[in-house]
């Protein structure tokens, strides 16, 4: 395999991956702790405008994560990732330290570096951006 092949892959194995564990957690906010439960814990530490903050989450979580995992509006899409996260170190995790068995930020940190990592990259070639937007010509290519 040359550089070009292992590079696909990697971005290709790490859009999947993150995508699927944003997915996840979007998914528990909705069926598991539900949105009103997820609104209290939400208001409980501190998140600003909880009532709000909760179902944007959730549902940037979930649907970003199915995204990730298409590969499609994936710039945009982790850079909102990154946002999400750096909102949960600082509002929430970061007081307790890095481990998350403290409810420290070591799970977020990982997310938010690998969302950006993805925001700079790009979805790679395997990638519904790729596919719809990466002519040469086309005026939507940054998003490939």
């Amino acid at each position: 395999m040359n550089q070009s092949h292992l590079t696909t892959t990697a971005i290709t194995a790490l859009r999947i991956v993150l995508g699927f564990i944003f997915a996840a957690h979007g998914w528990q906010k909705f069926n598991e702790w539900t949105i009103a439960g997820t609104q209290a814990s939400f208001g409980k530490m501190g998140v600003p405008a909880a009532e709000i903050a909760a179902p944007a989450v959730a549902v940037l979580e979930l649907a970003g994560g199915i995204a990730l995992i298409l590969g499609i509006l994936t710039r945009l899409v982790a850079a909102l990732l990154v946002i999400d996260m750096l909102g949960a170190l600082f509002l929430v995790h970061a007081s307790a330290g890095v481990f998350a068995a403290n409810g420290g930020y070591e799970l977020v940190l990982l997310l938010a570096a690998a969302a950006f990592t993805l925001a700079l990259t790009g979805p790679g070639r395997v990638s519904l951006d790729r596919a719809l937007f990466g002519r040469k010509n086309s005026r939507l290519a940054a998003f490939a």
